[in-house]
């Protein structure tokens, strides 16, 4: 490979584009390569992708073989593992693998209760051995629960591999109910978004719960996770989502807590977010928390500008529907919008409203989904816990 690219993968990154590869490379899709530098030095044995832009990924600075492949794969499944055993706190629930945080690219394995949901990224980590292998090993830590294979199909179509349908691989059902922070969900393992819930968010759910009181919004409630939370300690909830199927497993969520936590008074508004907000702002409702998690708004570097724009207007309405003393509690999981510009946009967003802002906390995603230093992917989650003043 090239210069540039031997630089990303001395400088820690795990990704080599296409562009990068000298001559263009050429290998079976999925395969193991090692890769050298343009003066012949040995870099690393990488999973290759005949389709993706990231052509190839790291997976170890060692030369290895096939041979030795699933033997590294099991060893790297059990480190994971074990580093979740260490930081996910109050739930039964977590994500397991992280991709390349893992250093494991292309691989996600999400945990729900009894049934775990595994997601290949990548044409290495869809051939049929490699697969097997995960589910040995997974089957060694987990002998007990159901697995579901999850499939995307954008991912399959970027990786010109062939269509597939999600399936459970193992066990006899693939939903469940799981629990975070001592509040409950139905999970369903063939639907929903990502593997099926955001595991993500977790901390940030009792985070925000600290703060929040009073009368709450949140926007794009999804399956309710913020709404749940915020119904244990505020007056009411106003949850919304333009998603009516989502809202109605939020609605089921409602009532698995009701029974067992008193709550306060859920409405389940189906309704486009940035609609509503203008609506409500023009009739002057008020209220003591507010809670934004939108979907990613910029899946590339050229729609920054206008993402940005669209979390301006979100955070301009709610910052003038906050009563003094109100919290907003305000997110971003788009990668290409950095925590600073998500911060310069609160600030002008709030100079425009007239409202002092108090940051309270500057959060990001789970522990369970790792940041792996030199590889700023990892980091995409912002979540900011405001006081309005």
């Amino acid at each position: 490979m090239n210069h540039r690219g031997a630089a990303r993968l001395r400088g820690g990154h795990l990704w080599v584009y296409r562009s990068d590869l000298v001559p263009p490379g050429e290998a079976p899709a999925g395969s193991l390569v090692h890769v050298r530098d343009e003066r012949g030095r040995h870099l690393g044995s990488v999973l290759y992708s005949s389709a993706s832009q990231i052509a190839i990924r790291l997976l170890t600075g060692d030369e290895i073989g096939e041979a030795q492949l699933t033997t590294l794969l099991r060893e790297r499944i059990a480190a994971a593992v074990r580093f979740r055993e260490q930081v996910a706190r109050d739930t039964d629930s977590c994500r397991l693998i992280f991709s390349e945080a893992d250093l494991l690219p292309g691989l996600i394995l999400d945990k729900y209760n009894d049934v775990l949901s595994m997601q290949a990224l990548t044409q290495a980590f869809d051939r049929q051995d490699l697969r097997q292998a995960v589910f040995d090993a997974i089957a060694e830590h987990f002998p007990q629960a159901s697995v579901v294979e999850r499939v995307d199909p954008h991912i399959r179509e970027l990786e010109q591999l062939p269509p597939r349908e999600s399936q459970l691989v193992r066990g006899e059902r693939s939903s469940t109910i799981f629990t975070m922070n001592g509040v409950r969900f139905h999970f369903d393992g063939l639907g929903g978004q990502k593997t099926g819930a955001f595991l993500d968010q977790r901390e940030n759910y009792a985070a925000a719960a600290r703060y929040a009181h009073g009368d709450a919004l949140d926007c794009f409630t999804y399956q309710g996770g913020f709404a749940l939370h915020l119904a244990r300690v505020c007056t009411t909830v106003a949850a919304v989502d333009s998603s009516r199927p989502a809202l109605e497993v939020a609605e089921r969520n409602e009532q698995l807590n009701r029974a067992a936590h008193r709550c306060g008074e859920i409405e389940w508004i189906e309704a486009n977010a940035f609609d509503l907000l203008k609506d409500y702002a023009t009739a002057n409702r008020q209220y003591d928390t507010i809670v934004l998690d939108p979907p990613a708004f910029a899946k590339t570097k050229r729609t920054v500008p206008t993402a940005l724009r669209g979390y301006k207007e979100l955070n301009l309405r709610a910052l003038k529907m906050l009563r003094p003393g109100g919290i907003l509690v305000t997110c971003s999981c788009s990668f290409h919008v950095s925590e600073g510009e998500f911060l310069a946009m609160l600030g002008s967003a709030a100079a425009d409203a007239g409202r002092r802002v108090r940051i309270l906390e500057e959060r990001s995603q789970s522990l369970d989904h790792p940041i792996l230093l030199n590889l700023p992917e990892t980091a995409y989650l912002k979540c900011l816990i405001c006081q309005v003043l």
